[in-house]
């Protein structure tokens, strides 16, 4: 008996290659820039199988057999993580290098937090590293106006609910002494949702103000001493530790 061919969506497939998402692959499908095989597709019910040969604008997507890469950038703060903005404000690629690749980042920082943003050239990885099922640990220094007791750490240990949102376990570790806090105390944050904007949310319920936030690790990749605004590939070391965690 022969096995059963797999076929998948067409844009779907689009997707997991990390070209676009699927609603953007849905646009550029009825747009008429994807092409099967050399021949234009305008619908997206239309399916596909691994043999066949997908184009965007005559440029063939990522196959599942090409290499994973996966690249971190220290991102500076007050620049947006998305492609392109409405406003015409500064973002992650316009700080980038411009490479033959397609980048998509995993896990957004916001507009004013720093540190670690990690890109790779497939959708699945990106995809599977964001997962709250993943687990995969975020680590963040943070600098807090106000102070945190040892009732609001172990509360934040248990999870918290704020406004209705429930957010799971966060670990927080004192970088000084707790006899030796200033009004301005780093911290370090570590959890494995990465929520929007859950560290601030969560340490103004615990009436503290975050000024400065930085990203140091994400899934055992860390910042180390990257200077700001560098964008490096990581090393072979690097590819391995990530990927045991998944």
């Amino acid at each position: 008996m022969l096995d059963e061919v797999k076929t998948t969506r067409l844009a779907k497939k689009i997707a997991e290659s990390g070209a676009a998402s699927r609603r953007e692959a849905e646009r550029l499908i009825e747009a008429g820039r994807v092409k099967v095989d050399g021949i234009v597709i305008d619908t997206p019910v239309f399916f596909v199988t691994d043999e066949n040969v997908i184009t965007i604008d005559d440029k063939p997507i990522n196959k599942a057999s090409e290499k994973i890469i996966v690249w971190k950038f220290h991102k500076p703060s007050g620049v947006l993580t998305t492609k392109r903005d409405t406003k015409n404000r500064k973002t992650v690629f316009d700080c980038i290098p411009k490479i033959n690749q397609r980048l998509i980042y995993i896990g957004r920082l916001d507009y004013n937090t720093e540190g670690l943003l990690l890109f790779t050239n497939s959708g699945d990885l990106a995809r599977k590293m964001e997962l709250p099922s993943t687990g995969l640990k975020r680590t963040y220094r943070a600098r807090i106006l106000g102070t945190l007791t040892d009732e609001q750490v172990q509360k934040l240990q248990k999870g918290v609910t704020v406004n209705g949102v429930k957010y799971g376990p966060i670990e927080v570790k004192f970088e000084t002494p707790r006899n030796r806090q200033s009004a301005n105390s780093w911290i370090q944050v570590t959890l494995s949702e990465g929520k929007n904007r859950e560290i601030r949310k969560v340490m103004e319920y615990m009436s503290c103000q975050v000024n400065r936030l930085i990203r140091i690790s994400y899934g055992g990749i860390t910042l180390g001493d990257l200077p700001r605004g560098a964008f490096v590939q990581l090393s072979d070391r690097e590819m391995q530790t990530l990927l045991k965690k998944l």
